[in-house]
């Protein structure tokens, strides 16, 4: 049954009118603590996924090179950001899960995301995640049997930044 966002499946599983749902955090966590039980935590599972990207077109590639390089030299240093300044990470936490959310709840929630499984350093895309996805969505759709998750994917950004010794230099800073 489809729901709706995080905090809807939250408060259908909590009242009821679900008997289980997805829950991320910090929601997984209240989840917790108002006594339900965790049937599994994706995250630990060890699973090849690929949890989220930016996407764009090869043409808005190919016509805007230095706003793309730009675009992943600035979400690589905001996931530096998260890995190392706990404060204003979990004060974004908090603006962006709605207010009310116990600082507990917002800690918990970095240190389950702060995985390199979730949010690597030097983020790259994972193909063996992408094709998890690409074959799971090949079940609904047969076109999707023909592809391959390489047709998606624009490493050199990210490689060019990784190259340079950017992203480790990130890390060295103090």
């Amino acid at each position: 049954m489809q729901v709706g966002s995080g905090p809807d499946r939250f408060a259908a599983a909590l009242t009821g009118r679900v008997t289980a749902a997805v829950i991320n955090p910090p929601s997984s966590f209240q989840a917790e603590k108002k006594g339900m039980t965790v049937i599994a935590d994706v995250a630990k599972l060890g699973l090849a996924f690929q949890h989220t990207a930016p996407a764009t077109t090869k043409k808005y590639i190919k016509e805007h090179q230095d706003i793309v390089r730009r675009y992943v030299k600035g979400h690589v240093e905001a996931v530096h950001r998260m890995w190392t300044d706990k404060e204003t990470t979990i004060k974004v936490l908090g603006k962006y899960m709605g207010g009310g959310v116990d600082r507990e709840f917002l800690e918990k929630t970095r240190e389950n995301v702060l995985t390199e499984a979730l949010f690597p350093k030097k983020q790259m895309p994972t193909m063996e995640g992408l094709k998890f996805v690409i074959d799971d969505l090949s079940e609904r759709d047969p076109r999707a049997k023909t592809v391959k998750p390489e047709q998606f994917v624009d490493l050199s950004f990210i490689k060019e930044l990784d190259q340079s010794g950017f992203i480790d230099g990130l890390y060295k800073k103090k």
